[in-house]
């Protein structure tokens, strides 16, 4: 009798250690392949909206690269296969670092940098026209 209420104890906790979804905890080969899946499904979707791989992988920095690259490759023959045009995309393209200050800009702090408060240039060294002394007439 013990046997039996052993052997039908342990079955009953295999059973419901197989419904963990249920409670919570995650299987690891489920949460890869839902990356995996996620991954392509982004990659697919840049490709369609005619984004370089490279724009992808900067608007999806948490994303599977390698998933991310299957998925935009396979849009890729999927659209020339069926000669397919792609969207145009609705989000700007990501900037790269820190954008160039305008001429403008540059120009405009240069003239400020260079001027005294009484409005006169200021003289820089190695300055020769500003170091030669007028000549009295």
């Amino acid at each position: 009798m013990k046997l039996f209420f052993r052997l039908t104890t342990a079955a009953a906790v295999l059973l419901s250690l197989t419904a963990c979804d249920q409670l919570g905890i995650e299987d690891p080969a489920k949460v890869q392949a839902a990356k995996e899946a996620e991954g392509k499904a982004l990659g697919s979707g840049c490709r369609h909206a005619m984004r370089a791989i490279e724009d992808c992988y900067n608007l999806n920095p948490k994303a599977h690269k390698a998933s991310m690259f299957a998925g935009w490759r396979e849009m890729d023959e999927y659209m020339r296969e069926n000669k397919l045009e792609g969207i145009v995309p609705v989000v700007p393209r990501p900037v790269l670092g820190k954008p160039k200050p305008k001429a403008d800009d540059e120009a405009e702090a240069e003239d400020k940098a260079a001027s005294k408060p009484d409005g006169k240039a200021a003289e820089k060294p190695g300055d020769k026209a500003a170091a030669k002394p007028k000549a009295a007439h």
